[in-house]
């Protein structure tokens, strides 16, 4: 990966759906060898997927809670079992293995708090090998990677 490269993974990121000419004209290369780069990339997983951002306060989803997850084991096969159902809860948005007295830290996105209890109490709870959890409610987001 050379600085063409790294300049190209930066005009993407500020834009996915730029035009390869104007990507070419941005890094400073001609068509052929930026689409080129854009391809190795792509094909070498440096580029995993190109995607809409949706605001989601437009669809009603601006309640943000992060669940602090304690497991009961943490076994590897009981690490392997959380993760592949943690991955079929689609509220939680992201979910971080952490270094700390807990285990994972879940970032969960629900219409308000009502239906976070519900995705809590019946979803994340009920995960293989959940000892217990801890809420903290989002008031504001400041930042955020997706904008």
């Amino acid at each position: 990966m050379d600085e063409f490269d790294r300049k190209i993974l930066a005009v993407l990121r500020a834009d996915g759906r730029v035009t390869i000419t104007d990507l070419a004209d941005a890094v400073g290369l001609s068509k052929t060898p930026c689409q080129q780069r854009l391809r190795r990339l792509q094909q070498s997983g440096v580029i995993v997927a190109f995607r809409a951002i949706i605001d989601p306060a437009k669809l009603g989803l601006d309640h943000v809670a992060f669940a602090e997850v304690k497991l009961s084991d943490t076994r590897e096969e009981a690490l392997t079992q959380f993760n592949a159902a943690v991955r079929q809860i689609p509220e939680v948005e992201e979910c971080h293995m952490i270094a700390s007295s807990f285990d994972y830290l879940l970032k969960v996105r629900t219409v308000d708090i009502r239906r976070y209890r519900i995705i809590l109490g019946e979803k994340i709870s009920a995960l293989p090998h959940v000892a217990s959890t801890s809420t903290y409610v989002a008031m504001e987001t400041v930042r955020e990677s997706a904008r």
